[in-house]
């Protein structure tokens, strides 16, 4: 009898035993996912805030003062670094280690570039339209929920920058991709709430 007729004729349990099981998550990834979901809470939180006190001042500013045109290209930074961080950890697992850092520089960049994006709407904001954190509501929940975004992107990139240099120095590779693989998550995380954040704040509460 050969192989291929030997293997058909097998029973269930003995094919079954040929599927590798799946790796568990481990408790760095349930950490991990503790944490995140956490977060969803946090930022759940600070969404329903916003949305509570929208317009609800009687003088301005008002959320009219936001520029979309500028909104909309640091949201293509920060949601296109999805796709690079992607790929990077993609390349770490295929053991082509140039070219992940190459890519997860590319993340870096486009963190940094959303991040100075923000930075600048926010320096109009105050100086040119006078809406600071304390002037009325809108300023409070507005400061309050991009800012805390802003911040965790902050963290994000600065996590990055660290697994850049530990892969610099031949500490992440395809054998030890743990970091990189964590870090990812966070960030994939970090653009999805920015979906609904730029959602709401520019898109519905305009």
């Amino acid at each position: 009898m050969s192989d291929v007729s030997a293997e058909i004729m097998s029973s269930p349990h003995d094919r079954d035993a040929l599927i590798p099981e799946p790796a568990p998550l481990g408790p760095v990834r349930w950490g991990m996912l503790a944490f995140l979901f956490s977060e969803v809470a946090f930022f759940s939180t600070l969404i329903v805030a916003y949305i509570t006190f929208l317009h609800a001042d009687q003088s301005g500013p008002t959320p009219a003062v936001l520029s979309l045109p500028l909104v909309i290209g640091t949201t293509i930074c920060l949601l296109s670094s999805s796709g690079t961080i992607h790929v990077a950890e993609g390349r770490l697992r295929a053991g082509a280690k140039g070219m992940f850092l190459c890519w997860w520089l590319a993340t870096i960049v486009l963190g940094v570039l959303f991040l100075a994006g923000t930075a600048y709407e926010w320096h109009r904001l105050i100086t040119h339209d006078g809406l600071t954190i304390s002037r009325n509501l809108f300023g409070t929940t507005f400061y309050t929920l991009v800012g805390f975004h802003a911040l965790h992107v902050t963290g994000g990139v600065i996590a990055m920058s660290i697994v850049l240099l530990l892969g610099l120095r031949g500490r992440i590779s395809a054998k030890n991709p743990l970091g990189a693989e964590m870090v990812s998550w966070y960030w994939h995380f970090v653009d999805g709430v920015w979906v609904v954040v730029f959602t709401v704040v520019y898109l519905v509460g305009r």
